[in-house]
């Protein structure tokens, strides 16, 4: 067994605590110390806390008993065996609802000491261990419950990226999402000019209202104009921090580019008010949070275009449609004015015909009627 554990024997009887210490514990390694009363032990083990306590049940004042509901008070969780006579059945069961671990009866042999010591520190270890271990496995637990958290995040704002033509909407939703997976209580995007290089304030989560009131103008917090120009990440907390106008929010910021291509053409912005460094697993959170608002960028001007096509489509249309009916209004004119006269000869009111020019008219008013009739079918609504 390994030695060199820390043992505090709390005994008034000093040939007990001579056997116990010096004959059968130093000899092994063990760091010993020894107090005569119950006082002196608490202010011992409150200061430093040993591996194990040997207390005996017979102490003057305050008893082994009451010592180990003082331990218990000052929430010590050192083990403490204690010593009794013969004949202390009763006081050790007591001993043992109050917490302690093993009992070593008065008189014994050194080898039982040491076989009873080493037993509880084994104990003791073990269960250190087991604990150790569950709060790994709590702590993997809830890793993989954020991991989870997070995935299930991304894939929502996927989905809507590819579902939602709302951009505000969408940035709120993007915004809402960065401060979860960057843990922070603020957050803005901030999208440069059509023409021009300044990035103006879009869309923010838990800004204060000096800040929030520039909406749709250029905020300069300091750090961002950087990332604009070097087109990469940049995460910083603690004294590098005080540098920039940002330090008036908290104490860890990050700025991430939105890009198109190589192309910065926004920039997401997130910031905690406690001095705790952003993870590699936040970092790339967030920037995959940024190209999904570099998606909905894109996406946002395909529409658009798509829409502008649309619209100048209708327009040709509508002007197509207004060349077609003033063509068949002109037809109609002409051939309203042709068919008067020709209706008028056919009458033979002017003069009587030969079979010949009745035929010959007749075979002009039947096209000029075609003609007619052609130029009205022609011609349609727009949809």
């Amino acid at each position: 067994m390994a030695t060199g554990e820390r043992i505090l024997i709390v005994e008034n009887d000093p040939d007990i605590a001579d056997l116990i210490g010096r004959q059968s514990l130093q000899p092994l390694g063990f760091q010993v110390v020894v107090v005569g009363e119950a006082g002196a032990a608490l202010k011992v083990a409150v200061q430093t806390p040993p591996d194990l306590i040997l207390a005996n049940i017979n102490l003057p004042g305050l008893s082994g008993k009451d010592l180990l509901a003082a331990l218990n008070s000052q929430n010590i969780k050192s083990p403490v065996i204690v010593i009794a006579e013969k004949g202390q059945e009763h006081d050790a069961i007591q001993a043992f609802r109050l917490g302690a671990m093993d009992v070593l009866f008065w008189p014994l042999r050194d080898a039982e000491v040491v076989s009873i010591v080493e037993r509880a520190l084994r104990q003791t270890q073990e269960t250190r261990e087991r604990q150790k271990l569950d709060r790994q496995l709590k702590a993997t637990n809830e890793e993989l419950q954020k991991r989870l958290r997070d995935m299930t995040t991304i894939l929502s704002i996927a989905k809507a990226v590819t579902s939602v033509t709302d951009q505000r909407y969408l940035f709120d939703k993007i915004l809402e999402s960065a401060l979860q997976l960057g843990e922070s209580e603020m957050c803005w995007l901030m999208l440069r000019e059509d023409k021009g290089n300044n990035y103006i304030l879009r869309a923010q989560r838990g800004l204060p209202d000096a800040w929030s009131k520039k909406m749709n103008q250029p905020v300069d917090d300091g750090i961002s104009s950087l990332v604009a120009l070097s087109g990469e990440s940049l995460f910083m907390n603690g004294t590098p921090m005080q540098k920039f106008k940002i330090a008036a929010l908290g104490k860890a910021a990050g700025v991430v580019p939105i890009k198109i291509k190589n192309e910065v053409i926004g920039l997401m912005i997130v910031v905690r008010k406690a001095d705790r460094e952003f993870s590699r697993d936040a970092q790339t959170m967030l920037e995959a949070m940024a190209d999904y608002a570099s998606i909905s960028l894109v996406n946002a001007r395909l529409f658009r275009a798509l829409e502008q096509t649309a619209e100048s489509a209708r327009t040709g249309e509508k002007t197509r449609h207004a060349s077609l009916e003033s063509l068949r209004k002109s037809i109609r004119t002409e051939v309203e004015t042709a068919a008067y006269p020709l209706n008028l000869i056919l009458t033979e009111m002017p003069g009587a015909l030969n079979p010949e020019q009745k035929k010959a008219l007749e075979t002009v008013k039947s096209a000029l009627q075609r003609l007619s009739h052609s130029s009205e079918n022609t011609v349609t609504s727009p949809k």
